[in-house]
């Protein structure tokens, strides 16, 4: 499976996880409905991948447990010891999260600011990211036959 960082940002702060290369088309989809913040972008995209999606608000969930703003100690002993590519999802709450949160992963980074309503594709060697486009829904990480399409709304910039 070709894996990618995925950061987002919205007007409360970052938050980076790990995808199949399918989710950022996925996320661009999401996007395409104006989403404010992480909660809102991961609920519009959950229809495409369930999955991905829960695994990913679990994974925050977990994170948000063992760490708060003020200490990081339980993610730092995580980065320490967990490869990039095999990193948890995380909030951006200091130098290092930062630091792992614009670090490219198997096919790249791809970062989504939905305060600046920007994509920024940092390193996309999955494939082009088009404004409309079409993609697969998944069902237990398999593809289905069921397509979903997408069309980003003007005020939405994709940046090389």
């Amino acid at each position: 499976m070709a894996t990618v960082r995925l950061t987002v940002v919205d007007r409360d702060g970052t938050v980076s996880f790990l995808g199949p290369g399918h989710a950022i088309k996925m996320l661009t989809a999401a996007c395409s409905r104006n989403p404010r913040t992480v909660k809102e972008l991961l609920e519009y995209a959950a229809p495409y991948d369930t999955d991905f999606v829960a695994s990913v608000r679990a994974g925050l969930a977990v994170f948000d447990e063992h760490n708060t703003p003020e200490n990081t100690a339980a993610f730092q002993t995580v980065a320490r010891t967990v490869e990039p590519e095999r990193l948890p999802p995380f909030r951006v709450l200091d130098e290092l999260t930062r630091t792992l949160s614009l670090q490219p992963v198997g096919v790249g980074l791809v970062l989504y600011n939905l305060e600046a309503r920007r994509i920024v594709q940092l390193v996309n060697r999955y494939g082009e990211l088009l404004r409309q486009d079409r993609g697969r829904i998944r069902r237990g990480g398999e593809p289905t036959r069921i397509l979903y399409s997408y069309r980003l709304p003007d005020e939405w910039r994709i940046l090389p």
